[in-house]
């Protein structure tokens, strides 16, 4: 049976942000390596016909392939390296350090006098050769490890510079040449490599954001449920062992004892169902301000349409409230979303909430078991109210989640 796999934009629509920034910043980096062979193949091709050995230009040219292929080998481990997710890559930075220096004093070595012709590409080579390496090691390496490699190599290689026939000033302003070059693309390497790893931060912060303000919500709940039971169930406690005491010894006092137990239990229940009551009580204009703040700290843009909001019931705004937390926490989590829109409008008996928003991937990621479950929950809030609960993606790359709940149900009118 054939799949039918997603094509490459919608592959790239269902990444989050920080990945499609690291995608992009990895692909970038490939780029540079692939531009060295193209650098040097118009001086392979424009040399075609002159004076010189063919051969030695087409195997230095060669050696320049594996050399870019290196590089971008380099540059794979090097990013994984700056962004955390692996050790320093020092095997392959001194592996593709030695082929470097070897290919450059190796077209050093083969490059005729500089009067001669010829002997262009064989400096050329060795000098872009070196520059891209010293570009490549930059991520993988410190700035200090690579300003000191860049200036060790250069200094090696300035020896057959000289014995080529090039002036002293022409080798000085070589290596000056190089380090200005390397330098500009280690900056702007080693500045993009920062940027994908700031995403991921911001990403992780984010997570950690939401994580962190539902466990503050657990604590502040179970802070409360110590408060209302700890005292009670102290006295529940002791009261208990006092009327076994008083059984034991067949004093009538221990009825009144179990008596108050009786009277202490029924006024922790009702406490405890004020405290849950408390907890799960929402307001609409409450929700919407909060939700409001929540996604604009997330810098997502949110825009409230309310009408008619004051005109509804208490219960209703608590049902409809349950909706606006449910639907700003589905963005937060299961979206990137740039843009988010609360709307209400009230006709006709009925209460209809549509909540919009963007940043929604093209091809979904896998629920996990027993995911889902919030949607799932507030459908069924809704169905006990005689509401219905609908979700569409109508646009690529958006979703919308409709709530519709009449007014006319006993609870709302009584």
């Amino acid at each position: 049976m054939r799949v039918n796999r997603p094509g490459p934009l919608r592959r790239w629509r269902a990444l989050s942000k920080p990945q499609r920034t690291e995608l992009y910043v990895r692909w970038s980096l490939y780029l540079v390596a692939a531009v060295q062979p193209l650098l040097l193949l118009g001086g392979v091709v424009g040399q075609a016909g002159r004076p010189g050995p063919s051969a030695g230009r087409w195997l230095l040219m060669a050696g320049v392939l594996v050399a870019s292929a290196l590089n971008a080998v380099l540059y794979r481990v090097g990013l994984a390296a700056f962004l955390g997710r692996r050790p320093r890559p020092d095997r392959w930075l001194l592996s593709s350090g030695a082929f470097a220096v070897g290919l450059a004093l190796a077209a050093m070595s083969t490059s005729p006098p500089l009067s001669e012709q010829g002997s262009v590409f064989p400096v050329t080579v060795a000098v872009t050769t070196v520059t891209f390496w010293i570009t490549a090691a930059s991520l993988g390496a410190t700035i200090r490890e690579a300003a000191l490699g860049a200036l060790g190599v250069l200094a090696l290689l300035a020896v057959p510079l000289l014995l080529t026939g090039v002036p002293p000033a022409g080798v000085a302003g070589m290596a000056a040449g190089c380090l200005i070059g390397g330098g500009t693309a280690c900056t702007t390497v080693r500045c993009s490599a920062w940027t994908a790893k700031v995403v991921w931060e911001l990403d992780e912060a984010r997570e950690a954001q939401a994580r962190l303000a539902v466990a503050e919500e657990r604590l502040r709940f179970s802070r409360d449920l110590h408060d209302v039971l700890g005292r009670n169930l102290a006295t529940i406690a002791l009261k208990s062992e006092l009327a076994v005491q008083l059984a034991r010894r067949q004093r009538p006092e221990a009825v009144d004892q179990m008596t108050e137990v009786q009277r202490i239990a029924q006024d922790s229940q009702r406490e405890v169902r004020e405290v849950v009551r408390g907890y799960r009580t929402v307001e609409l204009h409450t929700e919407l301000i909060g939700a409001a703040a929540v996604l604009r700290a997330a810098n997502v843009d949110c825009r409230t349409e309310l009408s008619g909001a004051d005109t509804l019931p208490a219960g209703a705004q608590a049902v409809l409230g349950w909706v606006v937390r449910e639907a700003a926490t589905n963005v937060l989590r299961h979206s990137e979303a740039a843009n988010c829109r609360f709307r209400l409008r009230v006709s006709g008996g009925t209460a209809v909430l549509e909540v919009e928003n963007d940043g929604v991937p093209a091809v979904p990621a896998p629920r996990a078991e027993g995911a889902g479950s919030g949607l799932r929950g507030l459908g069924e809030r809704l169905a006990a109210h005689g509401g219905t609960l609908a979700t569409a993606g109508h646009d690529p790359g958006r979703f919308r989640l409709t709530a519709e709940l009449p007014l006319t149900a006993r609870e709302f009118t009584s």
